[in-house]
C-alpha cells in the first residue's frame, strides 16, 4: 500500500514538474518572439528597482500563472529589491485566516519562481475588505516573504546616497461606499479616516528622502465604469494631503485592471493606475491621460539619482509605456 502511494507521489510531482517546465518554455518562446531578451529588460534598470503588481488572486487562472513566470524571468535582469502589492491578492472575498487554502492557490503557488523569493509589501484592497482583514495582516508570521503587520506604513530604500520612501496607504475605509455597507466590509466603518490622513501629512512632512512614492489600492484620476464616488471621495480626503507636499512624484494604484497613466495640468504629481497581474479591463483616455492599454501586466519602478521611471510591462515582457520624472 506504501509502495502505491510513493509511486502516485512521484507521479504527481513528475507531471507538476512537466506542467511547469511547460509554462516556462511557452512563456521564453512568447518572449522571443516578440524580441524581449534580457538586453532589453537591462536598460529598464535604475539604481533601486521595484516590481509593483496587484489585483493578482485568479487562482493562477486567466493571465496570472505566465505573468507571474514572467515576473520571474524578469528578475533574473531587474533584480528588484522587492514587491509592492497595493490589494486585491485575493479576489473574491478575501481570506477567512491565515490557513486559508487561497494563499496556496492565489500566491505561495503562482509566484514560485526563485527569484520572486523576495520581500512582498502590500497593502489591502476591497476584497481583502470582504473576509477577515486581520488574517491578511498577520499572513506575515507564517510567510518570510510576507511584509506587512499594519494597514498603513512606511519603508525606506536605500543605495547609498540615493533613498526611496515609498508610503502605503489604506484606500477601502476612506470611500463612504465601503463604510455604508458593513455587510459586505463589516471592517471599513471601523478604521477611522482622520488618524491615517494626520499620519499620512507627518510622513510626507518628516520625508527627507530623494524620492517619495504613494501606494493605495484605489486610484484619485481614472476612466473606469466604477463607481465615480469613489474617486471623488479620494480626490476630497486624500488628494489634498499629496498635494501639500512638493515630494510626492508619484501616486500609483490598482483596483481598475488596466494602465493608465495620468498628469493633471498644474500638479506636480504623476498618477498611475496599474494593471491587473491577471486579467485587464477595457480602457478609454480621459481629461489628463498620457497613455492607456487594457492589457494585462505589471510595472517596473526604476529609481536612480534624479531619474525616476516607471515602466508599464504587459504579458510579452514588452515595456509598453513609461512615466519619468526627473529632478
Amino acid at each position: 500500500m506504501q509502495t502505491t502511494i510513493n509511486t502516485e507521489i512521484r507521479t504527481t510531482r513528475r507531471t507538476m514538474l512537466i506542467v511547469l517546465a511547460t509554462i516556462a518554455l511557452s512563456l521564453l518562446w512568447a518572449i522571443r518572439a516578440n524580441g524581449q531578451t534580457p538586453a532589453d529588460w537591462e536598460l529598464l534598470k535604475g539604481d533601486l528597482n521595484f516590481y509593483l503588481a496587484n489585483d493578482l488572486g485568479r487562482n493562477a487562472y486567466y493571465e496570472q500563472k505566465n505573468i507571474a513566470e514572467l515576473m520571474g524571468v524578469m528578475a533574473e535582469t531587474i533584480g528588484p529589491e522587492c514587491v509592492l502589492a497595493p490589494g486585491d491578492i485575493h479576489h473574491f472575498y478575501g481570506v477567512a485566516s491565515v490557513d486559508d487554502p487561497l494563499w496556496l492557490t492565489n500566491y505561495e503557488l503562482v509566484y514560485s519562481h526563485p527569484e520572486l523569493m523576495i520581500q512582498w509589501f502590500p497593502t489591502l484592497g476591497n476584497h481583502e475588505y470582504r473576509g477577515n482583514t486581520q488574517a491578511f495582516l498577520d499572513y506575515g508570521k507564517k510567510s518570510r516573504r510576507w511584509i506587512s503587520g499594519q494597514r498603513y506604513y512606511t519603508k525606506v530604500f536605500q543605495d547609498g546616497d540615493l533613498s526611496v520612501r515609498i508610503v502605503f496607504i489604506d484606500t477601502t475605509p476612506l470611500i463612504e461606499r465601503y463604510r455604508n455597507d458593513p455587510e459586505t466590509y463589516p471592517d471599513a466603518v471601523m478604521q477611522e479616516i482622520e488618524p491615517q490622513m494626520e499620519w499620512l501629512d507627518k510622513t510626507l512632512s518628516e520625508a527627507k528622502e530623494d524620492w517619495v512614492i504613494v501606494l493605495g489600492h484605489h486610484p484619485i484620476y481614472a476612466q473606469t465604469p466604477k463607481l465615480e464616488d469613489e474617486r471623488l471621495d479620494m480626490q476630497r480626503v486624500v488628494l489634498p494631503v499629496l498635494k501639500k507636499h512638493s515630494n510626492v512624484a508619484l501616486y500609483a494604484c490598482g483596483h481598475i485592471h488596466d494602465f493608465q497613466h495620468i498628469s493633471m495640468p498644474g500638479d506636480n504629481i504623476q498618477y498611475v493606475v496599474n494593471s491587473s497581474a491577471s486579467k485587464g479591463r477595457a480602457v478609454e483616455p480621459i481629461e489628463g491621460t498620457v497613455f492607456c492599454s487594457p492589457e494585462p501586466g505589471f510595472s517596473v519602478i526604476a529609481v536612480s539619482e534624479g531619474l525616476l521611471q516607471l515602466h508599464m510591462i504587459n504579458k510579452e515582457g514588452r515595456a509598453i509605456h513609461t512615466v519619468t520624472v526627473k529632478k
